[in-house]
């Protein structure tokens, strides 16, 4: 990653506007040998050191300690111009966002003081061996300290994360325990085995958790042992659904920018279809389909526009979030992402259709958007996203908080 690790940034950006700039920025950074680095598939140092250079790791750090302050709206947008550039860095930076929330979630007042002066004065990047499919990992209680013992099957950002979000459930009981541990040291075992069709920088493989201790203190919501629940806990599914939906949207953007881009410099009008054209961009199928393309893209990014207010609406309240508040910003979360997916699969099959069969060339790359949708819309199961939003459209229902609803 030669190109992009030469850039550095002496300013940093004060408004939304800005920041949506500087992830723009990157991504054309990234998207110089994006493909290359698919193919090689290295772990992706560079590729983060370039996020905590452009600032953006502490995009929602508080301003006092050198973060951006800002909020989920425009982290959301951020996610998809990064995406743009690079649809594992895109879920990279997506999920370091949703983990470096996680003490917002379910900590302390105190608590989240503490990991959010840490976090952004120091600029960790966070990753998270939280998934639910697996078994929980155990965590057994050892008087001032709680220990973690386990195995998770996905651990993305894993070897590129300055610390990893754990969770368990307490021994012989029915508390779940969120914390954050340092992810270089013995009791963490990261395999390296993520093999997959797309996302392949996103280092997603599995994790031995080996006797991790913690101190009691730093169980996040924990007070002498106890948890203090509230609504807004079980805001992190929502969250990271709709971080799922703005790095597909993102990729589906830099699928349509690279496609448009190699159309107009390489492609070659048909010469037998009875109304030939001096260049393909004059042809009317090829202007039918960018055009169908781009405004099914651009729909599927209103309608999570729309999703990003709700969330803001609640974060506005934290405290006072009602199940029914939280339940109807899950729904519109889940028709934004369905939109995201169908969207971003139909784009990234249809370029193809536009730019040739040489663009078919393993050299040319248009294969990677299509296989990081693919590959990463597969996390939980669509059909169940369209469920939620007929549940709501038929009966009025919002769904339960689940681990994927």
């Amino acid at each position: 990653m030669t190109t992009s690790a030469q850039q550095t940034w002496t300013t940093t950006p004060t408004d939304p506007d800005g920041w949506v700039a500087r992830a723009r920025e990157v991504a054309a950074l990234l998207a110089t040998d994006a493909v290359a680095r698919d193919r090689a598939g290295a772990t992706p140092h560079a590729e983060v050191a370039l996020l905590k250079d452009a600032g953006l790791v502490t995009l929602l750090g508080p301003p006092e300690h050198g973060g951006g302050g800002q909020n989920w709206t425009t982290a959301y947008r951020v996610i998809r111009e990064v995406a743009a550039g690079d649809g594992s860095i895109g879920q990279l930076i997506g999920y370091h966002y949703l983990w470096a929330w996680a003490a917002r979630l379910v900590a302390t007042p105190e608590q989240v003081a503490a990991v959010e002066e840490r976090a952004t004065r120091e600029r960790w990047f966070f990753g998270g061996a939280v998934n639910p499919r697996d078994n929980d990992l155990v965590i057994t209680d050892e008087g001032d300290e709680i220990v973690f013992t386990g195995r998770k099957s996905f651990s993305t950002g894993s070897k590129v994360s300055d610390v990893t979000v754990l969770e368990g459930v307490l021994e012989g009981t029915d508390k779940h325990v969120f914390a954050i541990v340092p992810s270089n040291q013995d009791g963490i075992v990261f395999n390296d085995d993520w093999d997959n069709l797309g996302q392949r920088l996103t280092e997603s493989g599995s994790v031995e958790v080996r006797g991790v201790r913690v101190p009691w203190e730093q169980a996040a919501g924990y007070v002498g042992k106890e948890f203090r629940p509230r609504t807004y806990n079980t805001l992190n599914v929502p969250l990271i659904q709709l971080v799922f939906t703005n790095f597909y949207l993102g990729i589906a953007k830099g699928a349509l920018a690279t496609a448009t881009a190699y159309t107009r410099e390489r492609t070659r009008p048909w010469p037998y279809g009875g109304d030939n054209k001096e260049s393909a961009s004059e042809e009317f199928h090829v202007l039918e389909t960018y055009g169908d393309l781009q405004a099914k893209l651009w729909a599927a990014e209103a309608l999570a526009e729309r999703a990003a207010g709700l969330i803001e609406l609640i974060n506005d309240h934290p405290d006072e979030v009602t199940e029914r508040e939280r339940g109807e910003a899950a729904v519109v979360i889940a028709a934004a992402k369905q939109r995201a997916v169908d969207t971003g699969l139909e784009i990234g099959t249809r370029i193809f259709e536009v730019t040739g069969a040489r663009a078919s060339a393993n050299a040319v790359g248009l294969d990677i958007f299509w296989r990081n949708i693919r590959t990463h819309s597969l996390h939980d199961p669509i059909a169940y996203k369209r469920a939620e939003v007929g549940r709501y459209a038929l009966l009025g229902e919002v769904p339960e908080p689940t681990w994927y609803t």
